[in-house]
């Protein structure tokens, strides 16, 4: 049996359910990747809500895999943002000493973001917001390429809909920033139904992490399970590879 994880991102830095031999799935908080990396065996399998692999230039809805599970979604879809080129992802790497600075940051990033996308497309905050730890898991992946094929880019709803039948969820997990409690039990129920122990996805998620983290992660963790399998689902099949030799899917 292979250890695997299921990772997203959190405000405490990424929040990991493990699942290794013989034990128990556990939930951690870890400040960066890499420690996340360290604190796994070295042939852990990964999921990650985070975009892995990035376009010298983005086409319509993003890079492509974007695209492809969107139309499975239905009203779930619009939590798939689209993500830019990567000279964009990496303009304004920050730190930013006031939210002024953040949003001026943002304009220009969004000033690159068109100049290299066609059509031409800005960056929504939603996107920008996260374009820290994309960067992270950028740079390990174009300079460590042993982690190409262990860890894999996954995307809770899209996760979600491949464990319910490849149906997409019928109730939102957040509504208007905030959490939907009906969404919440909606994903819970599943989430036991497919194998985890009712009682852990209930539980209190680790210091640094919300709930809908923790059930996220919970998602991504039956996507590593699936992809150790030889069972998950690639957009696109086979995944895209960008200019630096980084694969490009979203698994399922």
């Amino acid at each position: 049996m292979t250890a695997c994880a299921g990772v997203d991102g959190c405000k405490g830095g990424w929040v990991a359910v493990s699942s290794l031999p013989g034990e128990l799935p556990q939930a951690r908080v870890f400040p960066s990747f890499a420690d996340l990396l360290e604190a796994l065996p070295g042939d852990a399998v990964i999921a990650v809500d985070m975009p892995i692999g990035l376009p010298d230039r983005a086409g319509p809805g993003g890079r492509g895999p974007e695209t492809l599970v969107r139309r499975h979604l239905g009203a779930r879809q619009s939590s798939v943002f689209s993500i830019p080129s990567r000279a964009a992802v990496h303009a304004e790497p920050g730190p930013f000493a006031s939210v002024e600075e953040w949003y001026a940051a943002h304009r220009r990033a969004s000033d690159v973001a068109r100049q290299t996308s066609d059509p031409p497309r800005g960056i929504s905050i939603q996107a920008f917001g996260i374009f820290s730890k994309i960067r992270e898991i950028d740079a390990l992946m174009v300079t460590r390429p042993d982690l190409h094929y262990r860890v894999i880019e996954s995307h809770p709803e899209a996760a979600f809909w491949r464990l319910n039948g490849q149906r997409a969820m019928a109730l939102a997990k957040k509504i208007k920033g905030m959490v939907n409690p009906p969404g919440m039990e909606e994903r819970c129920a599943l989430l036991a139904l497919c194998g985890l122990p009712a009682g852990f996805v209930a539980a209190a998620p680790p210091r640094g992490a919300a709930q809908d983290d923790l059930l996220d992660a919970c998602a991504m963790l039956l996507v590593a399970q699936r992809y150790a399998r030889g069972e998950a689902m690639p957009f696109p099949d086979p995944p895209l590879t960008d200019g630096r030799g980084v694969p490009m899917a979203i698994w399922t």
